[in-house]
Parts: C-alpha cells; sequence; structure tokens
C-alpha cells in the first residue's frame, strides 16, 4: 500500500510496503523479550534491588514518578517543590521532571509503588524505541521487514541504550525520535500543514518533558539533515517546491509547542533557582575518539574481557560500536552510494554529515585518545558557551550516530534483498553482519539488593514525630551519594501517607563555579559533619562553636527530627552508621529507639 513521503531516498519518492502483521508481531515480541532480559536483575525484586551503577539516579527517578503523581492529584506545582532543598525549594523545570510519565503512570505508582513503576517504564522504553524505529524503517523507508527489524534492534538495544538503560528514564525514551522524524517530513505534505503542525507542537511538548536534552539534540540532528538534504543539487528544486508548506508547519509547531511550554520554559530560563549551564565538566563528559571503536561492558564482547574503561562512568557509553560495526558501516555506505541514483546519493550524503558532525562534536572541548588527554582543541570548544549548549554533555551527541548507523544497515539490507549478490558475496556479506552485531549483543544491568525503607516510614510511624508539612531528615542528609530521603519520600507521597519535606536533596540547582549549576546545594556545616562521619567512619571533634554552626543550620533548615536508620544506603561507598551515631549523639544527646530507627528530636525553641 502507498505510505507516506519518503525520508531515505528523495521525500517525494514514497516506498510502497505492505504490513507483514506477522513480522510486526515477532519483533515486538523479540524487543519486549530483550528489553526485559536486560532489566532481568530488578524483575527478581523490583522493590528490594537497585541498578548497582547508579543506585542514585534510579532513587531520583522514583522519586519524580511520586512526586509527580502526588502533585498532580493534590493540584500543586509539578515543576517546582518545596518538599526537597527546604527552604529555597527545587525548579524541576530545570531538572529532568519527566512530568508527562509521572502522569500518566501516577495510577500504576498509586498500586505497585515507585521503584517496580520506574522498571515497568524503563522496560517500555527499551522496547518501544526498538519498535518505534522498525515502525518508521518498515512503513516508510525500506521494503523489507527483515532489514527494518535489523535496523529498528539495532537503535533500540545499542551500546548508548543500554548503558543509559542504567537508570535514565530520560535517555532510554529513544522511541520519541522516529516519531519525531516522522512528523516533521509529514510537514512537507501540501494542504494538511495547520494539522501536521499541530500534531508535531503537541509531540516537541511531549518530549520536552520526558527528555528536553533529547529533543534539543534530535532538533540539531534533523535540522542538519534537512538543511544538507535540500541544499544538494539534486534536490533544490524539490525543496523550493516544498518550502511553504514547510514553514507553514514549523510556524504551527512553533506556536502550538510554545503556548504548552510557556510556563515550563520561563521557568527553565528565568525562575527561581535556575542556573546557566551544569556542574559537568565538558572535557570528562566527552567521548574518546578511541570509544567508538571499542566494545561496551554490558554486551557479549563486553563479558568476553573486551571491554574499556574510556566512558566517565557506565552510563555514558554513548558510541562504543566496537570496529567490526565500524567497518561493516562503511561497507553499507559505499554498496549504498554504488547503487544509488543523485537523489538517493544526495540522502547518503546528508545523513554522512550528520553522523560526522555529530561524532566530532562528541569529542568535546579538546581531543582525548585511548584515555589520554591531547591539547588539539575541538568544534565544540567554539559551541560549548553558548546557551542550552553549555548544559548539555558533549559525550552524548554520539548518540546522534546511532540511528544513523541503524539506518545505513536497515538501508543495506534492504538492498542485498532486492538485489541479492552472488553466493559468496551473500556469505561475506551474512558473516559481516553477524561479526559485528553479535559481540554488541545486550548482557543484563548489574543489579544489588538496596537498604530497605525503615518500617519507621512504611508504617506512618514518622507521622507522630513530624509536624504536618514540616521537616524531617535522615542522616546523613539526602543527596545523589544518599539517596535515602528521597526514597523515603517517595514512598510517603505514593503511599498517600502524608508529606514531610527534607533538606538538601539530589537535583541540580544553583550554586556552582562561574553561576553555573551543582549537584544539591551548597554544603552547610551540619551536612558537611555528617558527610565526614560517613565517609571516613571518623567522628569529627565537637567543640561548642560547632554546635552554634549547627544550631543555625537546624533553625535554617527548620527541621524537625533527624532520623538515622540501622542500614544507610551509600550510592557511591558504604556508609559507616555507627560513626554517625556517635556523632548526632555528640551533637544532641542520645537518641530515642523508634520502630528501627535512631531518632533525635530537635527544639526549635
Amino acid at each position: 500500500m502507498p505510505t507516506s513521503p519518503s525520508v531515505a531516498s528523495a521525500p517525494t519518492s514514497p516506498v510502497r510496503v505492505t504490513r507483514d502483521r506477522r513480522a510486526d508481531l515477532i519483533v515486538t515480541v523479540v524487543a519486549l523479550a530483550l528489553a526485559v532480559w536486560v532489566t532481568s536483575g530488578l524483575w527478581l525484586d523490583p522493590n528490594g534491588r537497585a541498578i548497582t551503577v547508579n543506585s542514585s539516579d534510579q532513587a531520583l527517578f522514583e522519586w519524580l514518578l511520586a512526586f509527580g503523581g502526588h502533585a498532580v492529584s493534590h493540584g500543586d506545582n509539578p515543576l517546582y517543590t518545596y518538599l526537597i532543598n527546604v527552604p529555597d525549594g527545587v525548579n524541576l523545570a530545570v531538572n529532568t521532571s519527566i512530568t508527562v510519565y509521572a502522569v500518566v503512570f501516577a495510577p500504576l505508582t498509586y498500586l505497585i509503588g515507585p521503584p517496580a513503576t520506574f522498571l515497568v517504564i524503563l522496560t517500555l522504553n527499551l522496547a518501544a524505541t526498538a519498535v518505534a524505529w522498525y515502525w518508521l524503517l518498515s512503513r516508510h523507508l525500506v521494503r523489507s521487514p527483515l532489514a527494518a527489524a535489523v535496523g529498528g534492534l539495532f537503535i533500540g538495544f545499542s551500546p548508548g541504550m543500554v548503558s543509559h538503560a542504567n537508570a535514565h528514564l530520560n535517555w532510554t525514551a529513544g522511541w520519541l525520535v522516529p516519531l519525531l522524524v516522522w512528523r516533521l517530513f509529514a510537514l512537507r505534505r501540501p494542504g494538511h500543514w495547520l494539522r501536521d503542525g499541530v500534531i508535531l507542537g503537541v509531540l516537541v511538548a511531549i518530549s520536552f518533558s520526558i527528555a528536553a536534552e533529547g529533543l534539543f539534540f534530535t532538533a540539531l540532528a534533523l535540522g542538519l539533515f534537512v538543511a544538507v538534504w535540500a541544499l544538494h543539487p539534486a534536490n533544490r528544486a524539490e525543496a523550493r517546491a516544498v518550502l511553504p508548506s514547510f514553514l507553514r508547519g514549523l510556524a504551527v509547531t512553533a506556536v502550538v509547542a510554545g503556548v504548552l511550554l510557556a510556563y515550563p520554559l520561563w521557568l527553565h530560563f528565568a525562575g527561581p533557582q535556575r542556573f546557566h549551564g551544569t556542574g559537568f565538566d565538558a572535557v570528562i563528559h566527552s567521548e574518546d575518539i578511541a570509544a567508538y571503536a571499542a566494545f561496551p561492558r554490558r554486551s557479549l564482547a563486553g563479558e568476553a574481557g573486551l571491554r574499556t574503561s574510556l566512558a566517565p562512568n557506565p552510563t555514558e557509553e554513548n558510541s562504543f560500536f566496537g570496529w567490526p560495526l565500524l567497518v561493516l558501516t562503511v561497507c553499507c555506505f559505499v554498496l549504498l552510494w554504488r547503487r544509488a541514483d543523485q537523489r538517493r546519493r544526495a540522502t547518503l550524503w546528508a545523513l554522512g554529515i550528520v553522523a560526522v558532525v555529530f561524532a566530532v562534536l562528541s569529542f568535546g572541548p579538546v581531543a582525548k585518545v585511548d584515555g589520554r588527554r591531547t591539547d588539539l582543541p575541538m568544534p565544540f570548544d567554539l559551541l560549548g558557551h553558548l546557551p542550552v549548549v553549555n548544559a548539555a554533555l558533549p559525550a552524548r551527541l554520539a548518540l546522534v550516530v546511532t540511528p544513523v548507523i541503524g539506518l545505513l544497515l536497515a538501508y543495506a539490507i534492504d538492498q542485498l534483498r532486492r538485489r541479492p549478490p552472488r553466493r559468496p558475496a551473500a556469505v561475506a556479506w551474512t558473516l559481516g553482519f553477524v561479526a559485528a552485531l553479535l559481540p554488541l549483543f545486550p548482557t543484563p544491568l548489574l543489579t544489588s539488593a538496596r537498604e530497605p525503607i525503615p518500617r519507621f516510614i512504611t508504617s506512618g510511624t514518622w507521622r507522630d514525630y513530624v509536624s504536618p508539612g514540616g521537616v524531617l531528615t535522615p542522616a546523613p542528609l539526602a543527596l545523589d551519594v544518599y539517596p535515602d530521603g528521597q526514597r523515603w519520600q517517595a514512598y510517603a507521597l505514593a503511599d498517600r501517607q502524608g508529606e514531610f519535606a527534607i533538606p538538601s536533596g539530589f537535583f541540580l540547582g544553583p550554586g556552582g563555579p562561574d553561576g553555573r549549576g551543582r549537584i544539591g546545594p551548597v554544603p552547610r556545616p551540619f551536612s558537611a559533619l555528617l558527610d565526614q562521619a560517613a565517609r571516613t567512619g571518623l567522628p569529627p571533634i565537637v567543640t561548642e562553636g560547632t554546635r552554634e554552626e549547627v544550631r543555625a543550620d537546624l533553625e535554617h533548615w527548620r527541621i524537625e527530627t533527624v532520623v538515622l536508620p540501622d542500614e544507610v544506603h551509600g550510592a557511591k561507598w558504604p556508609v559507616d552508621e555507627e560513626a554517625l551515631r556517635r556523632t548526632l549523639t555528640e551533637l544532641f544527646g542520645e537518641p530515642q529507639r523508634v520502630e528501627d530507627v535512631w531518632l533525635w528530636r530537635v527544639d526549635q525553641n
């Protein structure tokens, strides 16, 4: 049956495909099975296990799901809260608020809790990304279901996607990208620019809520692709013909998205607790040139010992395609180029430019090669100070290369099936695909048991020690490395027990160098004392001056109760609970034993 215009060749040349419902079902089942396989460690016990390498981000997204659902159901502002970082609050519009997910999945969060809901979304994200790319390929770009399946499954379970499956609900929502691609190119249709513009505007607003940084990268990549494609001599006449309809549709998109995002954008750029840029070092969070040919940790090659430590952390293996896939990609490009006419070559040229530009930008301000920093400046050094760009991590620009590789793989298979080569060449191509893709087959995320939420929280006993809306703090204070406070708060909100506020917290806010952001608030003496005890196991020396500083902090935060559980979760290192108890006892005297926690009441008079 006819489909909408193709993105693959010339946008006005439709690819005629037939719906293969059997193939659709097989790809969907395979994608879901792979998603469950990757997240299988969490499915063993969703409420009792955490992602080993990134339990802090997992706790943050669980909190965002609980808070977002609670805010909407109680008529509160889902984009700004005073429940954490008392008394200043947190601007969630400049954080990863995932408001759409929080609202849509609120009933599930109330039913099964934030950790299990987090796991459901993470699993669906991975599966939906593969299926969405398969759908775009099979319905609009290639004729072969096999080609669409290979391309879609590769993109959905690429090294970057599996790496970000370590707790990033925003970056694993890759299913948004093929929808944005589809709706953007639909703007070329004459007579439908108003409706298509409205649809794309709504999709942009949804994408901003779930993955604003990903939306920004997608817009840059599509803008570059369209510009290069339209300027090619083979396409200039067609580009001029569709330009009026395309621009009208973009204008409608901008208006619709602008209206829907007016308040979030105001908060993001002009609201309280905003900041410029982030506190992350662009040099550290840039892609090593050698990483493109390296193998990822969570893969068959990684399990065989071929993994590297070229990424800044296990959640940022954004390229890591392995050298066999790079060789195969070049071979696919050459094959397609040789068989293409001028208009198809224009599309291949545009795809190649996008891949090269984003790969080079991912190198960050200066080049790194095999773990060694050079003095060779890179193009990102010229762009990294621009607004919005300064809030992006350059290493993640490599994620744009993944769909380009997936498209080239799908196009090549489609061509090989339409015009099969001789048997020796066919065998060589088959072996090439196997050798390139099999080492990247994903393995399950590493998970570990996490400390249980205390009965003091789960039973609701905390309400006897905190006034309605009052401030309770865990020891040590909540932060990315100590996520207990937000885990407890998420449980209480999702269990509809009521609200308690906490000082500090895991969020991005102002206070970094040169007006940039930082993780959590600027440390105060009380939080620094507890952090020292938790990290080193050595209680600090407490003087009368120390007690005065701590009293000032308690008044600033309006803390009513300090709580120390028997087991404290340290996301990066073990926590010494005994050193914390001795420090708090030195500051406040002997604690009460309530349920399974040590508790100190704070007199604010």
